[in-house]
């Protein structure tokens, strides 16, 4: 039986015939190019406007994700400045019940108006209590404020320094507010080693229901 011999390829002849194909193509007529170079050319132009709506594409999903970033941005910066608030917020609010707690204590050491008579007491039973003789006691004209009335008293002390030392804590400790302003000290003159203090105690009181209307009222005509 005889063997059938494959086919041979002739490459020198394919690569010429290509050759031939690309050789004096008219670049302003392509519809009259071989194949070859119609198929390559349609290749090129098909990768050409794909790479190009590749382009497009990315360059939309870069704008897109870009104004993504920004949202992101904008959304942490409003949730800190909120987080801030919130926190600064509950400071705020703890702050407030302090001094509110505050004020109620300060408005626990103002007696009212009926019970400024025994607090005048106190005063001058510390100075009594310390061996001072007042030469002085004299409340003044009472100071109206929003809230509450301040008197003030000119008092005039004689005695011993460490007395007169005593006497003024004793009514810096007293159970209702009174401050001493504008001290002077002098030598107390008969009594040798004695001294005299001229102060004003400055005592308050809160106003009461009637008063704070009567305030409110005044402030409201003005």
């Amino acid at each position: 039986m005889a063997k059938t011999q494959s086919p041979k390829i002739d490459f020198a002849a394919l690569q010429s015939n290509l050759q031939r194909q690309f050789k004096n193509l008219d670049t302003k007529d392509p519809s009259l190019w071989p194949v070859l170079p119609k198929v390559l050319l349609c290749a090129f132009i098909a990768i050409g406007v794909a790479v190009a709506l590749w382009f497009v594409k990315l360059t939309d999903y870069q704008a897109e994700l870009e104004l993504e970033r920004g949202k992101e941005v904008a959304l942490r910066e409003d949730y800190t400045k909120k987080l801030v608030k919130a926190v600064s917020l509950e400071a705020l609010k703890k702050q407030r019940e302090q001094i509110q707690q505050y004020v109620i204590q300060l408005e626990k050491q103002l007696p009212s108006k009926a019970e400024m008579a025994a607090l005048l007491s106190d005063i001058n039973q510390a100075g009594l209590g310390r061996s001072l003789q007042f030469d002085l006691f004299r409340p003044g004209q009472i100071v109206v404020r929003d809230y509450y009335a301040e008197l003030p008293i000119a008092v005039r002390v004689t005695g011993k320094y460490h007395d007169i030392g005593s006497f003024a804590s004793d009514v810096a400790h007293l159970s209702r507010i009174v401050t001493l302003n504008n001290i002077s000290i002098a030598p107390g003159g008969k009594e040798s080693g004695t001294l005299s203090m001229d102060a004003t105690a400055r005592t308050f009181r809160y106003l009461d229901p009637e008063e704070i209307q009567a305030q409110k009222n005044a402030g409201g005509k003005q």
